[in-house]
């Protein structure tokens, strides 16, 4: 049997950083599982065209990696993506493994590194795996901003969530913001705005360090966080590294391919993918 599995992302037109945490990814799940083959699919159609045109790269969506998969014969795939939380990127590549799921003898879908909070201990904790693997990165002796992206999906909750099993493990100088989502940055200010510290590290909550690290986090511009906090009286470090370029963080995404090869918590996802009854 052709097996495959498909590594899927947004994509990142960075060359550089892309190098550091996508490539770097796809090589350890591809040393990690050596019979299966290894392909790639961005979900942003913008990045994929800015490629395409300025640098001759060729990415598939997911609708054509998972079509190239068909043609060339394969009859397993388990499709795994590099996103953070479950929002409309994971909504978009759920549906089309839908449409694919009688196209292949067997297919499955594996998870983002926020989804399950074990509290019963009947699932993992994705959000206490999550802080154990980034913790190495993070200062303990002044305030930490992480910033996310933000949705206006439900699954932006996931970042108050975050927030909270960073208190809960003694991280209280750590503060989540979004881009595009609460939390925001304002919000963060009201409670760092009299904080006995008066330097702070600026730490991308992506994959990779993208537009949103290089421009609205540590940019130049009068709006960039780096220059908000610099005249509000804060010390700024921005730590410009994706967090896909952390070993211990890129060992999510192996655990969460064994799972979805071993079986475990499938039931759950497979009621997500399945297609309804006509």
């Amino acid at each position: 049997m052709k097996k495959a599995i498909l590594i899927i992302s947004f994509g990142t037109t960075y060359e550089n950083t892309r190098k550091l945490t996508i490539d770097a990814i796809e090589e350890k799940v591809k040393d990690e599982f050596k019979d299966y083959e290894i392909r790639r699919a961005f979900t942003s159609y913008k990045i994929i065209k800015v490629l395409k045109e300025r640098d001759k790269i060729i990415v598939d969506t997911p609708g054509m990696a998972l079509s190239r998969l068909k043609r060339e014969g394969f009859e397993k795939v388990i499709v795994q993506p590099l996103h953070i939380i479950p929002g409309e990127e994971y909504d978009f590549v759920k549906r089309v493994v839908n449409e694919y799921s009688y196209d292949f003898k067997e297919i499955k879908l594996g998870r983002p590194v926020l989804y399950y909070k074990g509290i019963t201990g009947e699932f993992p904790d994705d959000y206490e795996i999550m802080v154990n693997s980034i913790k190495s990165i993070i200062p303990r002796d002044e305030i930490v901003i992480l910033m996310g992206h933000g949705s206006t999906h439900s699954s932006n909750a996931c970042y108050s969530c975050l927030q909270l099993v960073l208190r809960d493990n003694d991280f209280g100088n750590v503060f989540v913001a979004n881009v595009e989502g609460y939390p925001d940055l304002n919000n963060v200010l009201r409670y760092i705005e009299n904080h006995e510290t008066r330097k702070v590290t600026l730490i991308p909550l992506m994959l990779v360090a993208g537009n949103h690290a290089v421009i609205d986090m540590a940019g130049n511009s009068e709006d960039s966080w780096k220059n908000i906090l610099t005249s509000n009286g804060f010390e700024v470090t921005a730590y410009v590294h994706g967090l896909g370029e952390v070993k211990e963080f890129q060992d999510i995404y192996i655990e969460h391919i064994k799972d979805v090869m071993e079986g475990r918590y499938e039931k759950e996802v497979k009621e997500e993918i399945k297609c309804p009854e006509l």
